[in-house]
């Protein structure tokens, strides 16, 4: 078989079997010997095919324009990796008057070519819904063992390089991956928190710490080198130009070269911050009188020096003198009553808590672990819209009543990488957002009647619960306790919801200090400046 010319039934196979087991153990025995088969220049491909997440990012194509596409399947699987990857690539590229034609042809052509059962995964692939289990950390053990490498130091290229994919490629052609270092210029996935109920307790989890307020900010990643200055979201998707007053403040710091993590926000004339939309406003557009302002909680590599393996303390006090007064605000305590003092400052201050991170912790880059710590009043979870009830009274003619689903992925309560409900809410919802999610919802609709309309499960949205309770109604067996909409998170991905074991970890009797409530590990493929405006998405580390 020539190089590039892997079957792309032999990805659906893969696909196909790793939805059927939940055995991690040959979840990972049927990717290394996929990894194994393909051609190495097919592995990015591959790789961002089985996550959900193309290599190209966002292809212009939603469920009505799959749903518009002729389907008549080809009698005989013809189609391979690459060829499918050159159409995505395509897809990607077309923009402009005639564009959504344009898609329609290239979709028609693929689809013509593709079997029944390639059909059904190509159109998973395009819209992310890769109910198969094979996440990140799968995916990396898989690459180790393909490989012969040893996990740790796959997972950590991973990390580096901010892409599964690539190292997977460069693992393929026997490149060193030990070799891999920071490299200023390429955004690496950020360090990401884990809950605590109170600092108190999240002192007593991680010891004497660096107590910085959380900001109600976006997540930014600040590199420099030179009069070069780039800044990526958390999803590392690249947002310089729609961020000029934070080049601004880079390019005044005393260094040649930096790689910086913080977060971004405007403030109001007296100092404090703005809601979250008017700083998510902000991103594409001209200042005005809003000016969005970075401050920074971590630096990861200054002048020639990589920091991540070196202790907070030793990253703060380099941070202290190259970042000044856009430090975020914050301690280094042991003292809980000091710590709790630092929460209420935080709070009085507009912003969202605290992040609680041990004073001796390396920089776990992509890794949501026990030494950072959030402490928010509320718990806030990510989960997917899996329906919504149309509304009456003032609400007529809009979606409203959302349905609520956290992720499945050992397929617990149905098929690995599923959804189980576990809650309803109308609340929180703005008429803007109304508005918005009657049209999103219409566009992703699978089934409708009179009172429901049932949607591919796509949508991420941030719920703020006060808990979660005991219940025999829905089949996970927790329901949300006063779930209130915070805002939709169209930077996350589905896969990037909170599991059902999250949840059911927040039951009476059963969170252990420092239980996670929000948020998950994974990257996502988009940024929050491509939906400003909706009220898109919050820091989260």
């Amino acid at each position: 078989m020539s190089a590039g010319s892997t079957p792309f039934a032999d990805l659906d196979a893969t696909a196909t079997a790793l939805a059927a087991t939940r055995s991690r153990t040959a979840k990972i025995t049927a990717l290394s010997e996929l990894l194994g088969r393909l051609d190495p220049a097919e592995v990015p491909a591959a790789v961002g095919m089985l996550l959900g997440s193309v290599r190209q990012g966002r292809l212009g194509v939603g469920w009505r324009t799959l749903e518009a596409v002729p389907r008549e399947p080809a009698g005989q699987a013809s189609l391979t990796v690459a060829e499918v990857d050159q159409v995505f690539s395509a897809l990607a590229a077309t923009t402009g008057p005639g564009s959504a034609n344009q898609r329609g042809e290239l979709l028609q052509s693929l689809f013509s070519r593709a079997t029944e059962q390639e059909q059904d995964f190509l159109i998973r692939v395009i819209l992310g819904d890769m109910r198969t289990g094979a996440l990140e950390g799968v995916l990396t053990d898989a690459i180790a063992r393909a490989c012969e490498l040893p996990p740790e130091e796959v997972r950590r290229a991973a990390m580096l390089t901010g892409d599964l994919g690539e190292t997977a490629r460069l693992a393929r052609t026997g490149a060193d991956l030990s070799a891999i270092g920071l490299q200023v210029g390429t955004p690496v996935f950020p360090m990401l928190a884990g809950t605590a109920p109170s600092p108190t307790e999240a002192l007593a989890a991680v010891g004497t710490a660096a107590v910085q307020a959380k900001l109600d900010g976006a997540r930014i990643q600040v590199h420099r080198l030179g009069e070069d200055i780039r800044v990526y979201t958390r999803s590392l998707a690249e947002i310089t130009e729609r961020v000029p007053d934070v080049v601004e403040a880079a390019r005044a710091l005393p260094v040649h070269a930096v790689i910086l993590d913080g977060e971004t926000l405007a403030l109001t004339d007296d100092g404090r911050p703005r809601p979250f939309q008017e700083s998510m406003a902000r991103f594409g557009s001209d200042a005005g009188d809003v000016v969005l302002r970075p401050w920074f909680f971590d630096v990861l590599h200054v002048d020639g020096r990589d920091l991540i393996d070196s202790p907070l303390r030793d990253r703060l006090e380099v941070l202290a003198q190259i970042a000044g007064d856009l430090m975020v605000p914050g301690t280094v305590t042991g003292d809980p009553s000091t710590a709790e003092h630092m929460l209420e400052e935080s709070l009085v201050a507009g912003h969202e808590g605290v992040l609680v991170k041990g004073i001796d912790s390396t920089y776990a880059a992509g890794r949501r672990g026990s030494a950072w710590l959030k402490v928010k009043p509320v718990h806030t979870v990510d989960l997917v819209v899996l329906a919504a009830e149309w509304g009456y009274g003032r609400r007529t003619g809009w979606l409203s009543n959302l349905h609520l689903g956290a992720r499945d992925p050992d397929g617990h309560y149905g098929p690995p990488g599923g959804f189980v409900m576990v809650g309803k809410t109308f609340k929180g919802l703005t008429d803007a957002m109304l508005s918005w999610q009657t049209e999103r919802f219409t566009e992703l609709a699978t089934e409708r009647t009179e009172t429901v309309v049932r949607v591919h499960p796509e949508q991420v949205v941030e719920i703020a619960i006060d808990g979660v309770q005991r219940s025999t109604r829905y089949p996970g067996g927790v329901a949300l306790r006063f779930a209130r909409v915070v805002t939709y998170r169209d930077d996350k991905r589905a896969t990037d919801a909170d599991p059902i074991s999250g949840l059911r970890a927040l039951l009476p009797g059963q969170a252990p200090p420092g239980a996670r409530a929000s948020g998950t590990s994974a990257p996502e493929a988009a940024s929050s400046a491509d939906s400003a405006g909706r009220g898109s998405r919050r820091s989260d580390r």
